[in-house]
């Protein structure tokens, strides 16, 4: 059975030292996809932002920094609150975002609860769907039987 756990919460995208705008998202993990947490921000536009990242990632990020290339995270202070903060780059750009520290603990401990670290590749299914694609199917029989019969084996047609 797959699990969902999600959260609505408001980031501030950071323009400057002195600026940020609120920026909504969703917060959304998924049992059938256990390995990454996936974020969409909600920027006005028809459709949201969608980033998909490793759950490790952001669960090493609410304690110490982490991250290289396309996602970094780390947690701070600013203004005497605990934010984590998330550095996203892609070919489009550059954004620095911050979010509630307590808010983004809380979320990650859920998913955690569902599925506990270490557990994860339990809920891909890795090992039924390799011994279904590896089973023999009765086309098989056709394909792994002998072509060519054994010197001492007699004839289909009765001789020796």
């Amino acid at each position: 059975m797959m699990s969902i756990v999600e959260r609505e919460l408001e980031l501030k995208l950071v323009l400057s030292p002195e600026r940020s705008i609120p920026v909504p998202a969703r917060l959304t993990y998924r049992t059938d996809d256990p390995y990454a947490v996936h974020i969409a921000f909600h920027i006005g536009s028809e459709s949201p932002v969608h980033w998909t990242f490793a759950r490790e990632l952001l669960v090493e990020g609410v304690f110490r920094p982490c991250g290289h290339g396309d996602v970094r995270i780390w947690p701070t202070k600013v203004a005497g609150r605990s934010v984590i903060c998330v550095a996203l780059t892609s070919p489009d750009g550059n954004a620095l975002l911050e979010v509630n520290s307590a808010a983004v603990a809380a979320w990650v401990e859920r998913t955690l609860r569902v599925v506990p670290p270490g557990s994860e590749g339990d809920r891909l299914g890795m090992d039924e769907a390799l011994a279904e694609l590896l089973a023999p199917l009765p086309a098989d029989d056709l394909w792994l039987s002998d072509p060519w019969q054994s010197d001492d084996a007699p004839s289909q047609d009765g001789e020796a």
